[in-house]
């Protein structure tokens, strides 16, 4: 862990101001939605995947992000089928999700759909079975004082071996791996888990490979803000916890301003705004359980601040159980009853460029309110439309009295649909967790 978290750092100070990621413009008003093949349906194949395409498109969504699709090893394997973060072979598919034409079919469909496939990728580690090993390559491995292979120091990850990034050729063949998706299966880019223990060097390297090959979209489970040289989306997890104390009464809608404005972002980097993702989920509750009343208000939040909104698979069905990770526990669609509330917000969105990512000169704006502890307003706005943002964060009743300049006109409740007239003073009575979008 250490050694990785030198590199790393090391790697920062000298890359940092290098820009070389060519974004695709494609992702400029993206949405994200996270699927979890496994649990995503009672056969848990990229079939099922690929049936349910034409719901997510009309759902709003873009990007779908692939959790590991690679085979998961057998050597120390958590629970009953592993975790997918124990990669065996970096260029094959997990048999129980399909085979590779079934995968090749899933991201087929989903281009003629207009959307876009990236895969989990998990570069710091791999199972401690993984085919590198069979091949006699053990030097690509950290390796403890008896010479074997070990888990990443510092976690509890026994089912994993890391990898040595001190080795030329074992980079070497990570970036080829990354680059057959990319030519044989025609993927968009990659989701990198635990993007920040891996050096930054690697990152730039691999960057200027892969999009020689196509235009792709990076992601890092990370928020570290030079990672933006490489990757063109890190999480919000800063803002994801304050969101979390929000609901708890931790902390207060001025903690929200307080982020926002406080943002060291350059303006091109997209951040991932989320109320849950399989790792939430899975290990720190549902929303109902981490926001419960809170969560609508907050994902209203989440999918019109700067960034880009995620759904995890299973929230338009109110997904009210922690899945299971290590074995086949399958999403029950027998409601679907958050669809349309998750559909407005995603086509916002993609339609109204007030809250596409861009150069950064549509950050939020904030409008003063009688009580900041528990009301927010914000105002963004771009190339003549604007969005407004009002929400109720508490858990009684509200009266807002806010006021700004310019806003006087007709707008569209977004979750009404009926035209609203505002003016530049606004008197709105929201009730507990409370919200409205107006946008024009």
């Amino acid at each position: 862990m250490l050694r990785s978290i030198l590199l790393t750092a090391l790697s920062f100070f000298t890359f940092s101001s290098i820009a070389q990621r060519n974004t695709p413009d494609w992702a400029q008003n993206a949405t994200i939605y996270e699927i979890n093949v496994r649990q995503f349906s009672k056969d848990g194949t990229f079939t099922q995947v690929t049936k349910q395409l034409p719901r997510l498109k009309s759902m709003g969504v873009d990007i779908l992000w692939l959790m590991p699709i690679h085979p998961i090893g057998v050597k120390n394997r958590k629970g009953s089928l592993g975790s997918y973060y124990a990669v065996q072979d970096y260029r094959a598919v997990n048999r129980e999700f399909g085979d590779l034409n079934d995968f090749k079919t899933l991201v087929n469909k989903a281009h003629e759909l207009g959307m876009y496939v990236i895969i989990d990728w998990v570069a710091n580690h791999s199972s401690p079975d993984n085919v590198w090993l069979d091949e006699g390559h053990l030097d690509w491995y950290t390796l403890d004082s008896t010479g074997n292979v070990q888990p990443t120091i510092g976690t509890d990850w026994w089912d994993v071996a890391d990898l040595n990034y001190e080795n030329p050729a074992m980079r070497s063949e990570m970036i080829k791996s990354m680059k057959y998706w990319l030519t044989d299966a025609n993927i968009d880019g990659f989701r990198c888990d635990v993007a920040g223990w891996v050096p930054m060097d690697f990152w730039m390297e691999a960057r200027a490979e892969l999009q020689a090959v196509k235009p792709i979209f990076m992601l890092a489970e990370a928020e570290e803000v030079p990672l933006h040289d490489a990757f063109e989306m890190t999480y919000g997890w800063n803002f994801h916890h304050i969101m979390n104390d929000v609901a708890k009464g931790k902390k207060d809608a001025a903690a929200i301003q307080e982020y926002v404005n406080e943002n060291k972002y350059p303006g091109n980097a997209f951040r991932m705004n989320f109320t849950s993702n399989h790792d939430e989920n899975s290990w720190n509750g549902t929303e109902m359980e981490r926001m419960g009343d809170a969560r609508f208000a907050l994902a209203v939040l989440a999918a019109t601040i700067e960034g880009m909104p995620l759904v995890y698979n299973g929230q338009e069905t109110s997904l009210d159980r922690r899945l299971k990770f290590f074995d086949k526990d399958s999403i029950e669609w027998k409601k679907m009853d958050l669809v349309p509330f998750y559909t407005k917000l995603l086509k916002l969105h993609q339609t109204n460029d007030a809250l596409w990512v861009n150069d950064g000169t549509n950050q939020a704006r904030f409008v003063e309110t009688t009580n900041p502890k528990e009301q927010l307003v914000y105002i963004r706005e771009s190339n003549g439309h604007q969005v407004i943002t009002v929400l109720n964060l508490s858990n009684k009743k509200s009266e807002f009295n806010f006021s700004s300049k310019n806003i006087s006109g007709e707008y569209t409740d977004l979750f009404s649909n009926k035209k609203k007239t505002l003016l530049n003073s606004n008197k709105v009575a929201l009730g507990p967790w409370g919200y409205q979008v107006y946008y024009k």
